[in-house]
């Protein structure tokens, strides 16, 4: 049998192509990975069988050249890497269904709750899941609604690995950050800090296309660590430390059930047909979720080496016909992460396919 041809765009950087990229490299069958990004000094475009130049995502061009691509490799499933590749994607999908190509995407509805902050809030709320007090600030006056400390400000949109997120903890810190988040942004959220640093999980649900569960994994996260956290402050209230994650996950791996079938419910509620992250603090049992991504995770990797390998499940299912049982079982352990480097001389970029 040919090898499956799979297509990965956003393998660079360390984002959520590479680490798709990586899930594959690890699965026991050969597939053909055809690998995109914007410059040829991305890393993963060194990890495939043929590497493209994409333009970028919001570029007029970037769907032509995508369906091209697709169809001079004769791909058989996309996967994209990014979260702007995503939207665009998945408002064009019935165009790559056109052609034979397999998308392992959420539905729209999903993509567009998961990917505003604000909206999230209002879907928890709204079906009845725990989630941090958040208030939504469009202009200053809007801060009077704050009368609880320490507090998180993010943006609503976007903030991938925790970009423009802070801490305040008195309202003299919240008037300064609040102020600089205003001059850049439209709408942001402050939500309570809940929990501590050792109370952290990112959890990965996986349903089938027809909306079914097919597993949960979960990663208990150190965040402690100068790899994994963005910002880190001591607690004006006790003695601890203040802590925000940052996309770099790292710790113990493994089912966590009281966390995962809690996430497992959102996954359903939400209607996925595809892979799915929250991210969560654990209080007194309970999980407060303060992001989902509807999209393959930071960890994928990670959890492709403990034997839950999420892209490698879905081709097999869909594209090979192979049956997936449920709840399979997978390793559990402790990730620990690194950095690792690859030379690129100028004869190996000139060498990167350009449409």
């Amino acid at each position: 049998m040919n090898d499956v041809r799979i297509f990965v765009t956003g393998v660079g950087g360390g984002g959520g192509g590479e680490q798709i990229l990586k899930a594959l490299r690890l699965s026991l069958l050969n597939y053909y990975i055809v690998g995109g990004d914007i410059t040829p000094y991305s890393k993963g475009l060194y990890m495939v069988d043929k590497a493209y130049i994409l333009p970028p995502a919001l570029s007029s061009d970037y769907l032509d050249v995508l369906l091209n691509i697709c169809t001079k490799e004769n791909i058989q499933a996309l996967f994209t890497g990014s979260e702007p590749e995503l939207k665009i994607v998945s408002k064009n999908r019935c165009l790559f269904e056109n052609i034979g190509v397999k998308l392992f995407i959420n539905p729209e509805s999903v993509i567009d709750i998961c990917l505003d902050k604000f909206q999230t809030m209002n879907w928890f709320k709204d079906n009845g899941f725990s989630f941090p007090k958040t208030i939504t600030v469009n202009c200053f006056d809007d801060l009077e609604l704050v009368d609880f400390f320490p507090v998180v400000l993010k943006p609503s949109v976007g903030g991938g690995g925790s970009t423009n997120t802070f801490i305040a903890q008195d309202r003299k810190e919240l008037d300064l950050f609040a102020s600089y988040l205003l001059h850049i942004y439209s709408q942001f959220i402050i939500q309570e800090y809940v929990g501590n640093a050792n109370g952290e999980y990112t959890v990965g649900v996986l349903s089938d296309m027809e909306g079914n569960l097919i597993n949960s994994i979960a990663v208990k996260k150190n965040i402690l660590g100068g790899l994994s956290n963005r910002l880190k402050v001591k607690s004006k209230f006790n003695d601890e430390l203040l802590v925000i994650s940052n996309g770099i996950s790292q710790g113990e791996i493994g089912k966590f059930p009281i966390v995962t079938q809690q996430c497992e419910l959102v996954a359903q509620k939400l209607g996925s047909t595809s892979a799915i992250n929250i991210q969560c603090r654990l209080v007194d049992d309970k999980c407060y979720i303060f992001e989902i991504n509807p999209r393959f995770s930071g960890t994928t990797s990670l959890r492709a080496m403990v034997g839950y390998n999420e892209p490698d499940v879905l081709i097999r299912k869909y594209i090979l016909g192979e049956h997936i049982t449920p709840n399979f079982p997978y390793k559990e352990g402790y990730i620990s992460r690194g950095l690792d480097e690859l030379f690129i001389t100028p004869s190996m970029a000139d060498k990167v396919n350009r449409m």
